[in-house]
């Protein structure tokens, strides 16, 4: 049995988040004393803060990183979240010894949270949730193809 750990900042009712802030002050405690085997991290927004904390995910744990947002229906450029795994991956990679490629077989993509964490939902609509996962898919196809 895998066992993951979803850090959420709060789908609260019609796309307002709760909290915001990056994972630095908690990364080396939460990465390193809290046994799961993946982290579902939301990075849709700045609010996130920088990838600089993955640095302290050990080699024998997976994030996914939750790059496309469930909070509204615009889609995210494609190119620009490979870039973003990729930048993932090498930060990923700077304490352990590993190399971007390895590093990058340790990260999964998804939504930064599900679609209607609350009654109200979102605002966004069915049509828009099935155009983010197919989003999610094509990047995910796209950098692990040959895996």
């Amino acid at each position: 049995m895998t066992v993951g750990l979803h850090l959420c900042r709060g789908n609260f009712r019609h796309s307002i988040h709760f909290s915001e802030g990056g994972y630095d002050a908690i990364a080396v405690k939460l990465f390193n004393e809290i046994d799961v085997d993946c982290y579902y991290l939301e990075y849709d927004t700045e609010r996130a803060g920088s990838f600089e904390p993955l640095r302290h995910l050990p080699k024998n744990k997976t994030v996914v990183l939750g790059l496309v947002t469930s909070k509204f229906p615009e889609l995210e450029d494609i190119e620009a979240l490979k870039g973003r795994v990729m930048e993932a991956a090498k930060i990923m990679a700077t304490d352990t010894g590993e190399s971007e490629e390895e590093a990058l077989k340790r990260i999964c993509v998804s939504p930064q949270c599900g679609f209607a964490s609350h009654s109200e939902g979102n605002l966004l609509g069915m049509d828009d949730m099935k155009k983010k996962l197919a989003l999610i898919k094509d990047l995910a196809t796209s950098l692990w193809a040959d895996a």
